[in-house]
């Protein structure tokens, strides 16, 4: 049974978790392309090969860790036990990821890279998948799963963008022999060593928080012989439900286009903003504010707007102003990069765009999780694992394509190896923002689309809750006919 009452303490034990996914994506979106590319050698369309490669084979293996956990008995739950079990070697070879052996050639380290990035990514799921399934068991209420969602999407970002300024602040500053701080080969050592410790921190005590809640969670249902087309038919008929895909397709298309973001938002900030380290730190510093505006903006929209038009309203500002600086600096009307303005007008974009972009994603989510009921009644079946990881496996396979999608237009722009800001040539910038903008408005635009689709509102929420609280209400006197 779903626990009646979240308070604080519950909200930050369960989102302190994702402290650990946001430092890994921080660390695969910002931070490998140029690791492996501009220090290392690798061909930037190898390294987003390789990148997507592990996410779609990680993206696979979500399904598998959602089912197996909906499924899991044991005296510690259906989901604990897995979320335990991740962190050590999560640290470990997400350590290992930025360490590769000196002597490696260009082909070997290609499949170092491969090896240990799907390793890495496999590892965050086991703990991420069982751990977003908690979210619709913890509370069945529509407003408070907005709430819990945004700590978690909020904590995320504590992850990436702490780590993202201590990397650039501390570890991978300029020195006597390289000028440009991301060039410093050695700071990435300690930078990997940090990043490890936090990520095995945040995941054990994340998952020993929410610990004392395993009684009052749901519980498996009863052991079965194993059969394959039994359980083949029963995920087809969880995948089949239209809300679900509606979600499903918006997070396909939003997920493309965020991982086209990432993978190239670094070299925006370098070569065509020209910002400096400490720059570059604020502005991901500044994210923090968003991610903790969300925290009330979110909860606020659900009660006012409700979740589905408050997703699209938002994502609608989002798509208007994550392109209109670039836009802008391609018409000759915005500030140029020696400008004194450039800094505080950059900082209020990424300010409302973080805003508007965290809220979002804690619309969409909590959704997703207004799903799960919805569901229960089709197929008398809990299957929030499988939800959340099907989620999962459409954003990291498509993620992945905006990744690999990043280095084959540094490709295709011709953009050049171990680049120094200010020497780029200027065709090269403009060619790289001209095929930049169109993907991400469109992939956008297709995002907000399918949010249409969604059914899901607050009284069709309610009334499902009235419905199964009834049906389990014939279960338990013997009444009910399944």
């Amino acid at each position: 049974m779903a626990i009646s009452s979240i308070g604080f303490r519950t909200k930050l034990v369960y989102g302190f978790g994702t402290v650990a996914y946001g430092i890994k994506d921080n660390g695969f979106n910002f931070l490998l392309l140029i690791f492996y590319n501009q220090l290392l050698g690798l061909p930037a369309q190898l390294v987003g090969l390789a990148i997507m490669i592990a996410l779609v084979i990680d993206g696979f293996i979500d399904p598998l860790i959602g089912h197996v956990s909906d499924r899991f008995h044991s005296r510690f739950g259906r989901r604990h036990p897995f979320m335990y079990a991740s962190a050590l070697p999560c640290a470990v070879f997400y350590y290992l990821l930025w360490n590769p052996p000196a002597s490696l050639g260009h082909g070997t380290l290609f499949w170092y890279l491969l090896i240990t990035a799907i390793i890495v990514r496999m590892l965050i799921a086991l703990y991420e998948v069982p751990s977003a399934a908690l979210l619709a068991e913890l509370t069945e209420d529509y407003d408070q799963r907005t709430s819990l969602v945004a700590y978690r999407f909020f904590f995320g970002y504590v992850g990436a963008v702490l780590m993202g300024v201590v990397a650039l602040s501390v570890y991978l500053r300029p020195t006597a022999q390289q000028a440009v701080g991301l060039l410093n080969r050695a700071g990435y050592h300690g930078y990997s060593i940090a990043a490890a410790i936090l990520m095995f921190a945040s995941i054990l005590i994340s998952t020993a928080g929410t610990h004392h809640y395993i009684p009052y969670l749901r519980l498996a249902q009863p052991k079965r012989t194993f059969n394959l087309s039994q359980e083949a038919r029963e995920i087809r008929a969880a995948l089949a439900n239209r809300p679900f895909l509606a979600m499903i397709a918006c997070g396909f298309f939003s997920a493309m286009a965020f991982g086209l973001v990432a993978t190239l938002s670094l070299y925006f900030y370098t070569y065509f903003w020209e910002l400096s380290a400490d720059q570059i730190s604020l502005l991901l510093l500044s994210a923090l504010i968003s991610a903790g505006a969300a925290l009330g903006v979110a909860p606020l929209i659900t009660k006012r707007l409700d979740k589905k038009r408050g997703a699209i309203w938002v994502s609608l500002i989002t798509l208007v102003l994550a392109p209109t600086p670039i836009i802008l600096r391609l018409c000759g009307w915005f500030v140029g990069n020696s400008s004194p303005a450039l800094m505080p007008i950059l900082l209020l974009f990424t300010l409302v765009l973080g805003t508007m972009t965290v809220a979002a994603g804690a619309l969409v989510t909590s959704m997703l999780a207004d799903t799960v009921e919805e569901n229960e009644i089709r197929t008398h079946q809990r299957t929030e694992g499988l939800y959340f990881a099907a989620a999962f496996f459409v954003q990291k396979c498509v993620s992945g394509l905006g990744i690999f999608a990043g280095g084959l237009i540094l490709a295709w722009v011709k953009f050049p190896e171990a680049a120094r800001p200010g020497l780029v040539p200027p065709q090269v910038l403009r060619h790289l923002a001209l095929t930049y903008v169109p993907m991400i408005v469109v992939l956008l635009a297709i995002s907000i689309f399918c949010i249409t689709f969604y059914r899901i509102g607050r009284a069709g929420h309610n009334a499902n809750l009235q419905l199964l609280h009834a049906e389990q209400a014939k279960i338990r006197s013997g009444t009910w006919d399944i």
